[in-house]
């Protein structure tokens, strides 16, 4: 009778454990996120998040049916990484932005300010280009021809082609 009790209580005890497992890997993997929630919640392909996960700029963590999970914060990493892109920054460039951020806590708004400081100059000088590419999208239209190359007004003998390939005027690049 004794050997059936021990033996109940090893089975309740076993059961126990299997149900704390089961309970601590459910909520530390409840907390994290399916690269399906990433892409639906940041708006970012599945594949360009393996892609950043490829290049270092994102990491994630193997359930153990080996599927990936990302910690919450990297909505915000992938975030600044779609924001980057936008300002005109390489995955390269990116990467070394986000090298500079605390990897012994997860990075908080004052992290993020003091990277996107040294922005100003780059969103100043995209403002500046795409304020010329307008300017000369304006002047074309205007013009009526379409074509730099025989617009006497804007260009009058080609001479843009002097100064370079490509489309000199919208660059920046003035003959």
């Amino acid at each position: 009778m004794r050997a059936s009790w021990l033996v109940l209580v090893l089975v309740l005890v076993l059961v126990l454990v299997l149900v704390l497992v089961l309970v601590l890997e459910e909520t530390v993997m409840g907390s994290m996120l399916t690269i399906n929630q990433v892409s639906r919640r940041s708006g970012v392909a599945a594949s360009a998040l393996r892609y950043y996960e490829q290049r270092g700029l994102i990491v994630s963590e193997r359930a153990g049916s080996g599927h990936r999970r990302y910690q919450r914060a990297v909505l915000r990493r992938v975030a600044f990484i779609v924001f980057a892109q936008r300002v005109g920054l390489s995955l390269d460039e990116i990467r070394a932005e986000l090298d500079k951020l605390p990897t012994d806590h997860v990075p908080k708004g004052d992290d993020w300010a003091r990277l996107s400081e040294s922005w100003t100059q780059r969103i100043d000088e995209r403002i500046a280009e795409m304020e010329r590419l307008k300017r000369g999208l304006t002047e074309c239209i205007s013009c009526g021809c379409l074509s730099l190359e025989t617009c006497a007004l804007t260009n009058p003998a080609d001479r843009a082609s002097r100064t370079g390939p490509g489309p000199r005027y919208w660059v920046g690049s003035r003959g």
